[in-house]
């Protein structure tokens, strides 16, 4: 599904989501136990005090009979009740606020466990923002409802059992008085429900198309500014907020149109109580503590009555935002090991390093077919032979299928059809964790973190001793601009690098993956962003350190690949010519028009000052 289409969820309240989300609460259970029970006790207190007020009346008012001993003894009693109830709430919000951060912590840990399973697949398909909208702000909004309004619905149902069990024992056609409203705000609730569960599904869709906004406008800000696309950029994010206040504009009509209702409603049985009850206690019926008793239970009955009309409107954005963190967490991974493999080497999470058979880098890939898109394949019976240490380098036009290759080969993505064997294996009979752990992949376009240089090249791997670190970017000649460095080693390279050039951080990546010493190395245009200064410094490096490992290099710079042991020519999946670089230029065939084709743009771009 793409990120720019909503899931179509249900418009009514799916109890199958709710239980599922109760689910996550498993790890809570303890918090959940004492918040419901605190609730109970506290919605006992709620019933206990009218009843003490209709004693208090029929006692001590209307007969004007009484013991000041009994005075004492219910003073006492509304004491011990106040006591307990203000301990009690005490607690509610204690446990309330544990159950909210708990849960929050609890599902955005899964949420991030699965984004680190997930194959590649679902985030060619999903942007960052979208993602970020969903561990984010519905997280958080579905930790609200949890931990406080679902909780309120409970202590509501348990105030409205409590209230109208006593109801009916003390007076039952008085209790009807109150209770006939039900049926009917019971289906305005539902009504209601749908529309404004609609409009909130809306609200969420938009919200998440601004959230990737926000990220693309951050991530995009230079290209913005260099292409002057500030104003039709702002045009575009206007457009989607004043959807967004659109749209938010009628849900919230919808919910405020519930709350009046249910209060009229409530009212209108007040009013009856009143009457009838007023009626009674002329005839001598009932006493008038008795209508007290009602008219405060009435209105201690319509109050959570009333709550649910805001918890309707909130449970309505909940359930979107339940569906939607779901939706994520039970996203089907596609790259997984089988059980069998899992038995014998374990999961990523908990590898059984001890059976990882050492990886020597003998590849082969056996009539593989592959595609992304049904209709268009990228790869067509290919097949592929390569020695243990042999570096191969992979050329041809944009969409030719060299990323795919190596994509296929570090099991991002795994053959519709065919077989990729290491070490005469097929690769899906060893775990994920086994090849992954003998990878080293340097990317067009290298990511670092914020933090400092040497904590970027050992990343992942804190047992790599600083001397490595230094070693690696020695060979690679990143050790001379970092000792220029204020703080060397130390210097923190800022969010994705963006204090060094594009070179420096392509260096660094370089020695990071050096530093891991893995059994196959893949440079996906690795050596794009390194100038022509430091190309014959870097080709040397190269040529040293990819000495007893397997090497796969996917090229725009054709100089860079001289010393490759073989060059592989692909073209709409296939391999078009394959060679030394000596063989395939003395062919003068594909690659040497690719070639001189490079050779002269180069230098015609130097002749007329563009590089």
């Amino acid at each position: 599904m793409s990120w720019l289409e909503e899931e179509q969820y249900q418009e009514k309240i799916d109890f199958k989501v709710w239980k599922e989300i109760f689910a996550l609460l498993t790890a809570r259970k303890k918090e959940v136990f004492w918040l419901l029970f605190y609730m109970v006790v506290v919605a006992v207190c709620d019933t206990v005090f009218p009843y003490l007020n209709k004693l208090a009346l029929d006692n001590f008012v209307d007969t004007q009979t009484f013991l000041l001993t009994d005075l004492y003894r219910l003073f006492t009693i509304y004491i011990v009740f106040t006591i307990v109830q203000s301990f009690c709430i005490y607690q509610f919000f204690r446990w309330a606020g544990e159950i909210e951060l708990g849960f929050s912590k609890d599902v955005r840990q899964l949420g991030f466990r699965k984004l680190q399973d997930l194959s590649f697949s679902y985030f060619d398909s999903t942007a960052n923002g979208w993602i970020m909208a969903r561990l984010g702000h519905d997280v958080m909004r579905l930790a609200e409802i949890v931990s406080w309004s679902l909780m309120d619905l409970f202590w509501s149902g348990a105030v409205m059992v409590f209230i109208a069990g006593v109801m009916l024992v003390v007076n039952w056609k008085l209790a009807l008085l109150v209770l006939i409203v039900v049926p009917f705000m019971a289906y305005l609730s539902v009504w209601f429900q749908v529309k404004i569960h609609k409009k909130y599904q809306e609200t969420r869709r938009i919200n998440s198309m601004i959230t990737a906004a926000y990220s693309e406008g951050i991530t995009g800000a230079k290209t913005s500014k260099t292409l002057v696309l500030e104003e039709q950029n702002f045009a575009d994010f206007s457009s989607l907020t004043s959807s967004m206040k659109e749209k938010s504009i009628k849900a919230a009509l919808y919910g405020s149109l519930f709350s009046p209702i249910v209060i009229s409603l409530s009212s209108f049985s007040i009013a009856g109580l009143l009457w009838y009850g007023g009626n009674l206690v002329i005839l001598q019926a009932i006493k008038i503590g008795t209508v007290l008793l009602f008219t405060q239970y009435a209105t201690q009955f319509f109050q959570p009555l009333r709550e649910i009309a805001h918890l309707v409107t909130d449970l309505q954005m909940a359930q979107t935002s339940a569906e939607r963190v779901l939706g994520l967490l039970k996203q089907e991974v596609t790259i997984v090991d089988s059980e069998e493999v899992i038995l014998k080497y374990g999961t990523v999470w908990s590898p059984k390093i001890t059976n990882y058979e050492k990886l020597k880098g003998d590849i082969e890939f056996k009539n593989v077919n592959f595609h992304y898109n049904e209709k268009e394949p990228v790869l067509k019976n290919f097949n592929l032979k390569v020695k243990a240490g042999e570096t191969i380098a992979l050329v041809g036009e944009t969409g030719g299928g060299k990323s795919t290759i190596v994509n296929l080969l570090c099991r991002f993505y795994e053959p519709i059809s065919g077989k990729i064997l290491i070490d005469g294996v097929d690769y899906r009979q060893r775990s994920l964790g086994w090849l992954r752990s003998n990878l080293g992949y340097v990317l067009q376009s290298p990511h670092l973190f914020d933090d400092s240089i040497m904590d970027n090249v050992r990343f992942g791997d804190e047992s790599i001793s600083e001397d490595l670190v230094i070693k690696c970017c020695k060979l690679v000649h990143a050790d001379n601009f970092i000792k220029k460095l204020k703080d060397g080693y130390d210097t923190k390279v800022g969010e994705g690098g963006n204090r060094l050039s594009s070179g420096q951080k392509q260096l660094i990546s370089f020695a990071r993956a050096l530093a891991a010493d893995p059994a196959i190395l893949v440079l996906d245009e690795a050596t794009s962003s390194v100038d022509s200064a430091n190309e014959n410094l870097i080709q040397s490096a190269i040529t040293t350190l990819l000495a007893n490992r397997t090497c796969f290099v996917v090229a725009h710079r054709l100089s860079t690949i001289v010393n490759a042991d073989k060059i592989l020519v692909i073209k709409n999946g296939k391999i078009k010519e394959q060679g030394t670089f000596k063989e395939l230029i003395n062919k003068k065939q594909e690659f040497y028009r690719l070639y001189t084709h490079q050779q002269y743009t180069e230098k015609e771009n130097v002749l007329l000052g563009n590089i």
